[in-house]
Protein backbone atom coordinates (compact mmCIF):
# COMPACT_ATOMS: atom_id res chain seq x y z
CA UNK A 1 0.00 0.00 0.00
CA UNK A 2 2.52 2.57 -1.19
CA UNK A 3 -0.12 5.30 -1.57
CA UNK A 4 -2.33 4.74 1.46
CA UNK A 5 -4.08 7.99 2.37
CA UNK A 6 -2.84 9.84 -0.74
CA UNK A 7 -5.40 11.90 -2.71
CA UNK A 8 -4.91 11.91 -6.50
CA UNK A 9 -6.52 13.55 -9.53
CA UNK A 10 -6.24 11.67 -12.84
CA UNK A 11 -7.41 13.07 -16.17
CA UNK A 12 -8.47 10.92 -19.12
CA UNK A 13 -9.01 7.99 -16.75
CA UNK A 14 -12.03 6.23 -18.21
CA UNK A 15 -10.08 3.83 -20.45
CA UNK A 16 -6.66 2.69 -21.61
CA UNK A 17 -3.60 3.73 -19.64
CA UNK A 18 -5.54 6.31 -17.62
CA UNK A 19 -7.89 3.65 -16.29
CA UNK A 20 -5.00 1.28 -15.58
CA UNK A 21 -3.26 4.04 -13.58
CA UNK A 22 -6.48 4.70 -11.65
CA UNK A 23 -6.95 0.97 -10.98
CA UNK A 24 -3.40 0.59 -9.76
CA UNK A 25 -3.61 3.67 -7.52
CA UNK A 26 -6.78 2.36 -5.91
CA UNK A 27 -4.98 -0.94 -5.32
CA UNK A 28 -2.17 0.97 -3.60
CA UNK A 29 -4.60 2.64 -1.20
CA UNK A 30 -5.13 6.06 -2.83
CA UNK A 31 -8.38 7.99 -3.04
CA UNK A 32 -8.87 9.33 -6.56
CA UNK A 33 -10.83 11.83 -8.62
CA UNK A 34 -11.04 10.96 -12.29
CA UNK A 35 -12.41 12.73 -15.31
CA UNK A 36 -12.97 12.12 -19.02
CA UNK A 37 -15.10 13.55 -21.80
CA UNK A 38 -17.30 10.45 -22.25
CA UNK A 39 -19.68 10.60 -19.27
CA UNK A 40 -21.10 7.12 -19.84
CA UNK A 41 -17.76 5.36 -20.03
CA UNK A 42 -16.50 7.41 -17.09
CA UNK A 43 -19.44 6.28 -14.94
CA UNK A 44 -18.76 2.63 -15.80
CA UNK A 45 -15.06 2.97 -14.98
CA UNK A 46 -15.79 4.74 -11.69
CA UNK A 47 -18.21 1.97 -10.71
CA UNK A 48 -15.54 -0.65 -11.40
CA UNK A 49 -13.02 1.25 -9.29
CA UNK A 50 -15.46 1.68 -6.41
CA UNK A 51 -15.95 -2.08 -6.42
CA UNK A 52 -12.21 -2.51 -5.85
CA UNK A 53 -11.83 0.23 -3.23
CA UNK A 54 -12.03 -0.08 0.54
CA UNK A 55 -14.58 1.79 2.63
CA UNK A 56 -11.81 4.25 3.58
CA UNK A 57 -11.16 5.26 -0.02
CA UNK A 58 -13.08 7.85 -2.04
CA UNK A 59 -13.65 7.46 -5.79
CA UNK A 60 -14.98 10.68 -7.33
CA UNK A 61 -15.77 11.06 -11.03
CA UNK A 62 -16.97 14.01 -13.07
CA UNK A 63 -17.11 14.66 -16.79
CA UNK A 64 -14.55 17.28 -17.87
CA UNK A 65 -13.05 18.58 -21.09
CA UNK A 66 -9.48 19.31 -19.98
CA UNK A 67 -9.03 21.87 -22.74
CA UNK A 68 -11.90 23.99 -21.37
CA UNK A 69 -10.86 26.39 -18.56
CA UNK A 70 -14.35 26.46 -17.07
CA UNK A 71 -14.67 22.68 -17.03
CA UNK A 72 -11.23 22.28 -15.46
CA UNK A 73 -11.89 24.87 -12.75
CA UNK A 74 -15.22 23.24 -11.83
CA UNK A 75 -13.77 19.71 -11.84
CA UNK A 76 -10.72 20.69 -9.79
CA UNK A 77 -12.83 22.44 -7.16
CA UNK A 78 -15.26 19.52 -6.96
CA UNK A 79 -12.42 17.01 -6.72
CA UNK A 80 -10.77 18.84 -3.83
CA UNK A 81 -14.14 19.17 -2.10
CA UNK A 82 -14.73 15.43 -2.46
CA UNK A 83 -11.23 14.22 -1.56
CA UNK A 84 -9.81 16.88 0.71
CA UNK A 85 -6.21 18.09 0.24
CA UNK A 86 -4.77 16.58 -2.95
CA UNK A 87 -1.12 15.53 -3.20
CA UNK A 88 -0.83 14.28 -6.81
CA UNK A 89 -2.06 15.36 -10.26
CA UNK A 90 -1.69 13.01 -13.21
CA UNK A 91 -2.27 14.63 -16.60
CA UNK A 92 -3.03 11.65 -18.83
CA UNK A 93 -5.71 12.87 -21.26
CA UNK A 94 -4.47 12.94 -24.86
CA UNK A 95 -5.25 12.25 -28.52
CA UNK A 96 -3.31 11.58 -31.71
CA UNK A 97 -5.15 14.26 -33.64
CA UNK A 98 -5.30 14.44 -37.45
CA UNK A 99 -3.14 12.15 -39.55
CA UNK A 100 -1.64 12.99 -42.91
CA UNK A 101 0.67 15.52 -44.61
CA UNK A 102 0.85 18.81 -42.75
CA UNK A 103 -0.35 20.78 -45.76
CA UNK A 104 -3.56 18.75 -46.08
CA UNK A 105 -4.68 17.91 -42.52
CA UNK A 106 -7.68 19.78 -41.19
CA UNK A 107 -6.46 22.91 -39.43
CA UNK A 108 -9.20 22.91 -36.79
CA UNK A 109 -8.44 19.29 -35.91
CA UNK A 110 -4.72 20.12 -35.69
CA UNK A 111 -5.41 22.97 -33.25
CA UNK A 112 -7.84 20.79 -31.30
CA UNK A 113 -5.12 18.19 -30.71
CA UNK A 114 -2.87 20.92 -29.27
CA UNK A 115 -5.70 22.11 -27.04
CA UNK A 116 -6.25 18.62 -25.59
CA UNK A 117 -2.63 17.46 -25.34
CA UNK A 118 -0.95 20.68 -24.26
CA UNK A 119 -3.61 22.96 -22.82
CA UNK A 120 -5.17 19.86 -21.25
CA UNK A 121 -1.98 19.45 -19.25
CA UNK A 122 -1.46 23.12 -18.56
CA UNK A 123 -4.96 23.97 -17.31
CA UNK A 124 -5.25 21.27 -14.60
CA UNK A 125 -1.71 22.12 -13.47
CA UNK A 126 -2.58 25.83 -13.19
CA UNK A 127 -5.70 24.93 -11.22
CA UNK A 128 -3.85 22.70 -8.73
CA UNK A 129 -0.53 24.55 -8.28
CA UNK A 130 -1.96 27.13 -5.83
CA UNK A 131 -3.49 24.22 -3.88
CA UNK A 132 -0.14 22.40 -3.75
CA UNK A 133 1.66 25.56 -2.66
CA UNK A 134 -0.86 26.15 0.12
CA UNK A 135 -0.30 22.61 1.44
CA UNK A 136 3.48 22.60 1.30
CA UNK A 137 4.10 20.61 -1.89
CA UNK A 138 2.77 18.08 -4.34
CA UNK A 139 3.52 16.07 -7.45
CA UNK A 140 2.54 16.58 -11.09
CA UNK A 141 2.98 13.68 -13.50
CA UNK A 142 2.51 14.37 -17.20
CA UNK A 143 2.08 11.55 -19.72
CA UNK A 144 4.27 12.07 -22.76
CA UNK A 145 5.22 9.65 -25.52
CA UNK A 146 7.45 8.85 -28.46
CA UNK A 147 6.38 12.01 -30.22
CA UNK A 148 8.39 14.05 -27.73
CA UNK A 149 11.82 12.68 -28.62
CA UNK A 150 11.70 11.71 -32.28
CA UNK A 151 10.00 12.99 -35.45
CA UNK A 152 6.61 11.52 -36.27
CA UNK A 153 5.88 12.29 -39.94
CA UNK A 154 2.16 12.63 -40.72
CA UNK A 155 1.21 12.86 -37.01
CA UNK A 156 2.58 16.36 -36.53
CA UNK A 157 0.06 17.72 -34.01
CA UNK A 158 0.74 14.83 -31.64
CA UNK A 159 4.51 15.11 -32.02
CA UNK A 160 4.57 18.88 -31.51
CA UNK A 161 2.24 18.82 -28.51
CA UNK A 162 4.11 16.02 -26.73
CA UNK A 163 7.47 17.74 -27.19
CA UNK A 164 5.88 20.89 -25.77
CA UNK A 165 4.58 18.92 -22.78
CA UNK A 166 8.09 17.75 -21.91
CA UNK A 167 9.67 21.20 -22.16
CA UNK A 168 6.83 22.68 -20.11
CA UNK A 169 7.34 19.90 -17.56
CA UNK A 170 11.01 20.87 -17.25
CA UNK A 171 10.08 24.54 -16.98
CA UNK A 172 7.44 23.92 -14.31
CA UNK A 173 9.91 21.81 -12.36
CA UNK A 174 12.35 24.70 -12.06
CA UNK A 175 9.62 27.22 -11.36
CA UNK A 176 8.12 25.09 -8.58
CA UNK A 177 11.24 23.49 -7.10
CA UNK A 178 11.37 25.85 -4.10
CA UNK A 179 7.73 24.99 -3.33
CA UNK A 180 8.53 21.25 -3.09
CA UNK A 181 6.37 20.43 -6.10
CA UNK A 182 7.96 17.69 -8.21
CA UNK A 183 7.02 17.73 -11.90
CA UNK A 184 7.96 14.85 -14.21
CA UNK A 185 6.95 13.41 -17.56
CA UNK A 186 6.40 9.72 -18.26
CA UNK A 187 6.97 7.90 -21.55
CA UNK A 188 4.89 4.72 -21.06
CA UNK A 189 6.11 2.90 -24.18
CA UNK A 190 4.24 1.74 -27.27
CA UNK A 191 0.83 0.72 -25.93
CA UNK A 192 -1.86 -1.40 -27.57
CA UNK A 193 -4.78 0.92 -26.83
CA UNK A 194 -7.45 2.65 -28.88
CA UNK A 195 -4.78 5.06 -30.15
CA UNK A 196 -2.94 2.19 -31.85
CA UNK A 197 -6.22 1.12 -33.44
CA UNK A 198 -6.55 4.65 -34.83
CA UNK A 199 -3.20 4.30 -36.59
CA UNK A 200 -4.14 0.94 -38.07
CA UNK A 201 -7.51 2.25 -39.24
CA UNK A 202 -5.91 5.34 -40.81
CA UNK A 203 -3.72 3.12 -42.99
CA UNK A 204 -0.31 3.70 -44.60
CA UNK A 205 -1.71 6.34 -46.93
CA UNK A 206 -2.21 8.75 -44.01
CA UNK A 207 0.41 7.75 -41.44
CA UNK A 208 3.15 6.54 -43.79
CA UNK A 209 4.26 3.06 -44.77
CA UNK A 210 6.99 2.81 -42.11
CA UNK A 211 4.85 3.91 -39.14
CA UNK A 212 1.93 1.74 -40.22
CA UNK A 213 4.18 -1.31 -40.53
CA UNK A 214 5.59 -0.62 -37.08
CA UNK A 215 2.03 -0.37 -35.70
CA UNK A 216 1.11 -3.72 -37.24
CA UNK A 217 4.13 -5.35 -35.62
CA UNK A 218 3.25 -3.76 -32.29
CA UNK A 219 -0.32 -5.07 -32.53
CA UNK A 220 0.99 -8.59 -33.12
CA UNK A 221 3.67 -8.42 -30.41
CA UNK A 222 1.35 -7.01 -27.76
CA UNK A 223 3.13 -3.70 -27.18
CA UNK A 224 4.43 -2.42 -23.86
CA UNK A 225 2.45 -3.64 -20.84
CA UNK A 226 0.16 -0.99 -19.38
CA UNK A 227 1.50 -2.00 -15.98
CA UNK A 228 4.92 -0.54 -16.79
CA UNK A 229 3.49 2.96 -17.12
CA UNK A 230 1.21 2.64 -14.11
CA UNK A 231 4.05 1.26 -11.98
CA UNK A 232 6.22 4.26 -12.85
CA UNK A 233 3.36 6.62 -11.97
CA UNK A 234 3.02 4.91 -8.58
CA UNK A 235 6.74 5.40 -8.00
CA UNK A 236 6.61 9.10 -8.96
CA UNK A 237 3.54 9.64 -6.76
CA UNK A 238 5.14 7.98 -3.73
CA UNK A 239 7.46 9.50 -1.14
CA UNK A 240 10.24 7.31 -2.55
CA UNK A 241 10.66 9.70 -5.49
CA UNK A 242 10.65 12.94 -3.47
CA UNK A 243 13.05 15.46 -4.96
CA UNK A 244 13.24 13.83 -8.39
CA UNK A 245 11.90 16.51 -10.72
CA UNK A 246 12.12 17.92 -14.23
CA UNK A 247 12.72 14.56 -15.93
CA UNK A 248 11.28 12.61 -18.86
CA UNK A 249 11.43 8.99 -17.73
CA UNK A 250 10.78 5.93 -19.87
CA UNK A 251 8.72 3.30 -18.13
CA UNK A 252 10.20 0.62 -20.38
CA UNK A 253 13.85 1.55 -20.86
CA UNK A 254 15.01 3.53 -17.82
CA UNK A 255 16.07 1.98 -14.47
CA UNK A 256 13.65 4.22 -12.61
CA UNK A 257 13.39 2.01 -9.53
CA UNK A 258 17.06 2.84 -8.84
CA UNK A 259 16.72 6.61 -9.27
CA UNK A 260 16.51 7.45 -5.54
CA UNK A 261 20.11 6.25 -5.22
CA UNK A 262 21.11 8.77 -7.92
CA UNK A 263 18.98 11.70 -6.76
CA UNK A 264 21.90 14.11 -6.30
CA UNK A 265 23.43 13.27 -9.68
CA UNK A 266 20.06 13.65 -11.40
CA UNK A 267 19.37 17.06 -9.91
CA UNK A 268 22.75 18.35 -11.04
CA UNK A 269 22.59 17.15 -14.63
CA UNK A 270 20.62 17.19 -17.86
CA UNK A 271 20.04 13.41 -17.75
CA UNK A 272 16.51 12.50 -18.90
CA UNK A 273 15.85 15.95 -20.38
CA UNK A 274 15.38 17.36 -23.86
CA UNK A 275 18.53 19.03 -25.14
CA UNK A 276 20.24 20.15 -28.33
CA UNK A 277 23.06 17.90 -29.57
CA UNK A 278 26.21 19.81 -30.50
CA UNK A 279 29.15 18.49 -32.59
CA UNK A 280 31.27 17.70 -29.53
CA UNK A 281 28.58 15.30 -28.29
CA UNK A 282 29.27 13.17 -31.35
CA UNK A 283 33.05 13.44 -31.31
CA UNK A 284 33.17 16.21 -33.91
CA UNK A 285 35.49 19.22 -33.50
CA UNK A 286 33.92 21.96 -35.57
CA UNK A 287 35.02 25.55 -35.10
Amino acid sequence: MKLAGIKVIITGASQGLGFEIARRFVGEGASIALCARDAGRLAESAATLRGAASTEQTIFARRCDVSDPGDVAAFSAAAVAALGPVQVLINNAGVYGPKGPIETVDWDEWKRALEINLYGMLLPSRALIPHFKAHGGGKIINLSGGGATSPLPFISAYAASKAAVVRLTETFAEELREHHIDVNAVAPGALNTRMLDEILEAGPGLVGESFHKKALMQKQDGGAPLERGSDLCVFLASRESDGITGKLISAVWDPWRDLPAHREALNGSDIYTLRRIVPADRGQKWS
